[in-house]
């Protein structure tokens, strides 16, 4: 790691700062009264409200933003080479300013604490927005960095004063080995991030690589009876503690769906390993309220009920319907998917075709291509015709606004319309309720 005492920094510029974690950083340096700026592409509700808490906010990416008193520059890993954003990072380097990327800065911030690491592919906003939710309520005041933002407060940062930081912890190009837990959850572990772990072995490398790292004393909270877990665990030096032992299904959750049983699980396994109080954990998870994008009410449409989710692969897509699907048993669900990435699409071809088996109705958007190249020429027509074998009601559309125009002409009050995917479908959600 970068050898930087980020406590005696004093000016901080973060390019591509919109980033639901970037963001999330940049209150963290705010709060510690350092001087931040910013950059990015566009400007979002999420960089304005960073420009009305004080944050100088600049709406394009230009080498004129990089000034010679900046201490530190941090980067978010999705500018590409000779982007806007990577000429912005060049300029910091001539002028010998230090930077580094997202994960490695939140490392520097994070270690210090007694850190609490939500690691997995499916489920790390989830866990680690319900282990804040079970902390504050037991008054341990965490400071709290979330992937998402929580429905409870409206940001996806926490100012707390206590030795506890919550973090996500996040696979792709092994960025979370920047991170040394205390605590580290496993939620569970897929083949995911296909366009940079060639298979499921380099993921449980990593991950192992991650449980090795873990602090003295510390401890592994995963499901030891996953699969795909247990060779990440095997000579864990380690303690673990299996979080299934803690499922409870009489818990009244706000959020439908096993999955989110197995994330209070997680969240309870923490509270234990730390002795708080079970009834006060359990209380406050029953009173959790989800967060940004995580099957996420938006409201209605001709009477059809509509809600927005981050989800992107085809695990987390079957959560989500099986979800909706024990919300709403008596409703037809309507599945309106825009794929993620090239890579993880045709990597991952066959498992989404036949995932779109568990919604009555399914409109496919074409790919948002996000950080690579096409080199499979894959397609959302292709995938489309693929799911067909598995589901009659399977539609490509190649818009938004037809998308728009479809749902209101024939959806109502017997509908439920999902909208998924981790691009700018989330603008599709706003555009269908403003109709």
């Amino acid at each position: 790691m970068t050898a930087i005492d980020i406590n005696h920094i004093k000016k901080i510029h973060f390019i591509g700062i919109g980033g639901i974690g970037m963001s999330a950083l940049a209150r963290l340096m705010l709060h510690e009264k350092k001087v931040v700026s910013g950059s990015d592409r566009e400007l979002t509700p999420i960089t304005k409200a960073l420009d009305t808490e004080g944050v100088q906010i600049f709406g394009e990416q230009s080498t004129a933003n990089i000034t010679k008193d900046i201490e530190l520059v941090i980067y978010t890993e999705a500018i590409t080479e000779g982007s806007e954003g990577w000429n912005e990072l060049q300029q910091a380097r001539s002028f010998d300013i230090p930077t580094v990327n997202y994960f490695e800065a939140l490392g520097l911030v994070a270690n210090p604490y007694y850190l609490i690491a939500v690691a997995g592919t499916h489920g790390k906003t989830t866990v680690t927005a319900m282990i804040t939710d079970v902390f504050e309520a037991n008054e341990k005041d965490p400071t709290t960095i979330v992937g998402s933002l929580r429905a409870k407060t409206g940001s996806n940062y926490r100012a707390g004063k206590s030795k506890y930081a919550i973090v996500e912890a996040c696979e792709y190009k092994r960025d979370f080995l920047f991170l040394k837990p205390d605590i580290l959850v496993i939620t569970n572990l897929e083949h995911e991030h296909t366009d940079y772990y060639k298979d499921l072995a380099a993921v449980q490398s990593a991950f192992k690589e991650l449980v090795g790292q873990i602090n003295e004393g510390g401890v592994v909270i995963a499901n030891t009876k996953d699969p795909n877990v247990a060779p990440v665990l095997k000579g864990c030096a380690a303690k673990v503690i299996d979080y299934l032992e803690f499922v409870d299904l009489k818990l009244k959750l706000k959020q439908p769906g096993l999955h989110n049983r197995l994330n209070a699980a997680a969240a309870l396994a923490v509270a234990k390993k730390e002795k708080l109080d079970m009834d006060t954990s359990t209380e406050a998870l029953e009173q959790f309220t989800g967060t940004w994008r995580r099957f996420e009410y938006k409201g209605e449409i001709n009477g059809a009920v509509v809600y927005d989710d981050y989800g992107h692969h085809p695990t987390e897509i079957k959560a989500t319907l099986a979800g909706a699907r024990e919300l709403y048993p008596d409703r037809n669900i309507i599945l309106v998917f825009e794929p993620h990435t090239y890579s993880r699409t045709a990597s991952l071809f066959d498992a989404f075709a036949k995932v779109f088996a568990d919604a009555d109705q399914v409109i496919l958007l074409p790919i948002y291509a996000a950080r690579n190249e096409n080199p499979h020429g894959v397609t959302s027509r292709e995938l489309a015709v693929k799911a067909l074998e598995y589901n009659d009601q399977v539609a490509f559309i190649k818009s938004y606004e037809e998308v728009v125009l479809q749902l209101i002409n024939n959806v109502s009050s017997n509908d439920v319309v999902l909208v998924m995917g981790a691009g700018p479908i989330v603008n599709l959600t706003k555009l269908l309720l403003n109709k």
